[in-house]
């Protein structure tokens, strides 16, 4: 898996690029000289950008969730359709610029956040209600099948009964379908005559069984119908509904046929508006981090806008030694708050002071949120 790394320094592309040398491939990170308001804004807009690429993060799973799942689990498969604005992932990040059709980069800071942030809701609604709506199609489906391809306790009993042996217009009598787990077919027909009151004697008869249950007719009086369903149930022998309707296998085989068309196109469209999901979900997370890199960058290394952003594509066990490389070459932009060690530990006299910035939101973030003194951001997809 890649693993990506967001970064912006005061310094040039080609010292960038030396400094990171084999541990991963550098590449320019095009973001706009946006509009700059008051420091107090740009600090609250630090806060609301991190708490929204969060959630953008957050989104990004969700959907590369769902896009496994709708291919059934197939890694492969739902990696080859990850793809942003008509291009692979990785290519569309590596070749990032930002969207000025979309969200005009002459806008204030303040005005493209809620752009962004309702872009991301609509597209959480809009994936959210068509994987809702996918999924209830698939119960649906899975109910139908069960009661096909399940036992005799719960599968459908119209393809079995015979409307011939059900006792159907008496004034007195009724006929009750009672399915008997397999091994407890003998306690059934020793006790059933006098499990209840009024029930006709040798009326039990075998109608099917499988591998778990026996399915037995029996006969009773109306009247005493209710107390023997409720005896057998307690006796964990289940009492099945069947009302015999003319027509009724046909109709079940039609209505089985109708739901798996439906449960296949809704799968479609499940699937088309996931992929378009992942598509509007990296975009948006892409600008939000580009709007974010450009807040820190400002607050970190004031004005005139002299920092160079640029994405490293590196590795998980890569990306341990590009941080290292980065703390070594331009830890001193954090004057005192990063002394450290020989080891790289932060030292001791420090600690406190960093844990204050960092817990403040200043500048990048590591794993951890370890403060650093330059901007920096971790993230993979």
């Amino acid at each position: 898996m890649a693993k990506y790394v967001l970064i912006s320094l005061p310094s040039t592309f080609e010292s960038l690029k030396a400094t990171i040398a084999d541990n991963g491939t550098v590449v320019p990170f095009n973001i706009p000289n946006f509009k700059i308001g008051t420091l107090d804004a740009l600090v609250q807009q630090a806060d609301d950008l991190a708490k929204l690429d969060s959630a953008c993060q957050a989104l990004v799973a969700k959907v590369g969730d769902s896009l496994r799942t709708l291919y059934d689990g197939d890694e492969q498969k739902a990696s080859e359709h990850k793809i942003v604005n008509d291009k692979p992932t990785d290519q569309y990040l590596r070749s990032f610029s930002w969207n000025t059709v979309r969200y005009r980069a002459d806008k204030p800071v303040g005005e493209l956040f809620s752009g962004l942030q309702k872009d991301l809701v609509t597209t959480d609604n809009d994936v959210k209600g068509k994987l809702n709506q996918y999924n209830q199609a698939k119960t649906n489906l899975t109910a139908l099948q069960r009661k096909q391809t399940g036992n005799l306790s719960t599968k459908s009993l119209t393809p079995i009964i015979d409307p011939s042996v059900l006792i159907q217009d008496s004034e007195y009598l009724e006929t009750h379908l009672i399915a008997v787990p397999t091994n407890l077919r003998k306690d059934f027909i020793k006790s059933y005559e006098t499990l209840a009151e009024r029930v006709v004697p040798r009326s039990a008869v075998e109608l099917a069984h499988d591998d778990e249950f026996v399915l037995y007719a029996v006969t009773t009086f109306k009247k005493n119908g209710a107390d023997f369903q409720q005896k057998c149930r307690e006796q964990k022998w289940t009492p099945r509904q069947y009302k015999y309707v003319e027509g009724g296998k046909e109709e079940e085989k039609r209505e089985l046929e109708r739901v798996a068309r439906e449960e296949k196109k809704v799968w479609g469209e499940a699937l088309r508006m996931v992929h378009t999901g992942w598509s509007e979900s990296v975009m948006i997370w892409a600008h939000v981090m580009a709007l974010r890199v450009f807040v820190e960058s400002v607050l970190r290394y004031g004005l005139p806008l002299e920092f160079v952003p640029a994405l490293v594509v590196t590795n998980p066990k890569l990306a341990k030694k590009v941080k290292t490389a980065l703390d070594t070459a331009y830890s001193y932009l954090g004057g005192n708050a990063v002394g450290r060690d020989k080891r790289g530990k932060i030292t001791k006299d420090d600690a406190a002071l960093t844990s204050e910035i960092a817990a403040a939101g200043v500048g990048g973030h590591g794993e951890g949120n370890e403060y650093t003194a330059y901007v920096y951001y971790e993230f993979e997809l």
